[in-house]
């Protein structure tokens, strides 16, 4: 029965009461998850019906930013309804971490300093205690070609590298260029006939607005970056241009500059990564993909649909983070704004460009590595695990499916379900038919599809790319937020002070690290699934 009916648990009724309901005061609970046509009866619809109306008065959307996804109509964490919450454990978690690493950033006035580094090894002592056997192995291994490339496999941003079978007009490398690097037994022609050649593009950072930063104006840069896999499985970059368009400013970089040079070019290619995965890969691809599936979810299907109760373990917490974003991380005047080159403004326009450029092909894993072209990469475990897991839960998906629906017409008539998918695809994807999205769900193939991408998204995916954040970033040159000087227009040799003095500053760098360290651990309320037994 509806809360309020009938006697409250803790004062029963004295023996003998007698309750008198009326047919629109009795509303029988059908516990058991059922689709909208096993409800025969007129109160298990209007039931139905009753709780989707009072979802949706609860949960409203709201225009975030112009052209980007849409959000939940939650502007603090104050009037988030406790179903959605953090729990108490992941909220002490959550903010008592982000103190203690501004506390000893502070402490140290690395937070306060608005000064290049003097030393590279200085950058290291922002926190005593937050070293982890990655964070050391960066440390040493940040200036290698193999790790450089090897992060485009199995980093935190895995879903840039493309197979290249052709030079692009805009990225003129020549054989005589990368001949010394490929050595004597091939050539650049014949490696892109056997597929060994991969390319990164930056090209959607071409002029993103940027920020002032301790009143210095910062710098991005829109490289192009082509890769070579060995038969030994080392990916190595092959040459590097900074701009999208070649010619006497724009030189081509190789590993047989200057050493400096050659590593001041990867490090700008670095800091295109940390824009692309912390806006694309992670922001939207992830974040605000999971709130656009936890709100439709919350305002379609009632709490007794079967697709209600599969997918909201898998939204947990996505509408909590996100007002904890939008209020600190990428409001006016927070961390975007205060240690990030792109600021709030520059990240609308990255966000635009990327939700424009955002495919159903990018969010289902099996789509998007044969688009690619990585199923041939060695070494690529991002893929290889990232398959088994896609695969895992489609099975499971299937298996609850088919229990609950027994033809693609009972998949087409179910009302709820068709308006949840019209919904994500309104507010998710903005109506763009380009983005290949469904709109509507015509099968129960169809159906395990959407499913088991939605499901991946909120879990493998978003572990993928958020779980390795401070360990990647915590040596800042491997990951920096920020660009001091603009990138090089010739090619001359440079020193280690103006390599220094190009990377974020002190209390940039402190800032950046003080929510990486946050964002990338687990919580306090997290089960681990328990060990196995030892073989008797």
């Amino acid at each position: 029965m509806r809360p309020g009916f009938g006697a409250h648990p803790a004062h029963p009724p004295a023996e003998g009461t007698v309750f008198l309901f009326s047919p629109e005061q009795l509303v029988l609970h059908y516990c058991p998850a059922h689709i909208p046509s096993d409800d025969t009866h007129s109160l298990q619809r209007r039931h139905r019906q009753d709780e989707l109306q009072i979802q949706q008065r609860k949960y409203g959307w709201k225009e975030y930013l112009p052209e980007v996804p849409w959000c939940a109509n939650i502007d603090t964490t104050n009037t988030i309804e406790y179903n959605i919450k953090y729990s108490f454990p992941k909220s002490t978690a959550f903010f008592g971490r982000g103190s203690t690493a501004l506390f000893e950033a502070k402490m140290k006035g690395f937070l306060y300093k608005p000064y290049s580094w003097e030393k590279l090894e200085d950058i290291r002592k922002i926190f005593w205690f937050y070293h982890t056997p990655v964070s050391e192995f960066v440390f040493k291994h940040w200036k290698e070609d193999a790790f450089f490339g090897y992060q485009f496999l199995n980093g935190i941003n895995p879903v840039k590298i493309q197979k290249c079978t052709n030079i692009p007009d805009n990225f003129p490398v020549t054989q005589e260029m990368v001949a010394a690097i490929l050595g004597k037994s091939t050539t650049l022609e014949e490696e892109l006939k056997k597929g060994t050649i991969y390319l990164v593009d930056y090209k959607i950072l071409e002029n993103i607005p940027t920020i002032l930063l301790n009143n210095r104006q910062q710098y991005i840069a829109a490289p192009l970056c082509l890769l070579h896999q060995k038969p030994s499985g080392e990916v190595l970059p092959l040459a590097i241009q900074l701009s999208q368009h070649p010619g006497p400013q724009s030189p081509i970089f190789l590993p047989t500059d200057e050493e400096w040079l050659w590593t001041l070019a990867k490090t700008w290619v670095r800091n295109s990564e940390f824009h692309t995965h912390e806006v694309i890969a992670h922001l939207l691809r992830s974040h605000l993909m999971s709130e656009i599936f936890s709100v439709a979810t919350l305002r379609n299907l009632p709490m007794c649909h079967p697709l209600y109760k599969l997918l909201i373990p898998h939204l947990r917490y996505s509408i909590h983070i996100n007002v904890l974003a939008r209020t600190f991380l990428i409001s006016q005047g927070g961390t975007f704004d205060k240690a990030i080159a792109t600021g709030r403004q520059g990240l609308a326009v990255l966000l635009q460009r990327a939700t424009d450029h955002l495919t159903y092909t990018q969010l289902c894993l099996p789509d998007d590595i044969e688009a690619r072209g990585v199923g041939g990469l060695l070494h690529y475990y991002y893929r290889d695990d990232g398959l088994k897991i896609w695969e895992a839960i489609k099975s499971f998906v299937s298996g609850i499916v088919g229990l609950y629906y027994k033809s693609d017409l009972a998949v087409l008539g179910d009302v709820e379900l068709q308006a949840w998918v019209a919904e994500i695809f309104a507010k998710g994807f903005l109506s763009k038919e380009t983005s290949g999205i469904p709109s509507t769900i015509p099968s129960i193939p169809e159906l395990v599809k959407y499913l088991t991408m939605l499901i991946f998204t909120c879990s493998a995916y978003h572990a993928a790319v958020n779980g390795g954040q401070f360990e990647m970033g915590a040596f800042m040159p491997n990951l920096p937020s920020s660009m001091r000087k603009p990138p090089p227009q010739v090619k001359t040799p440079l020193s280690l002070q103006e390599f220094l003095d190009t990377l974020p500053e002190m209390n940039v760098t402190s800032q950046v690290l003080s929510v990486l360290w946050v964002l990338r651990n687990e919580t306090f309320d997290m089960v681990r699934d328990p060990l196995p037994l030892p073989p008797s």
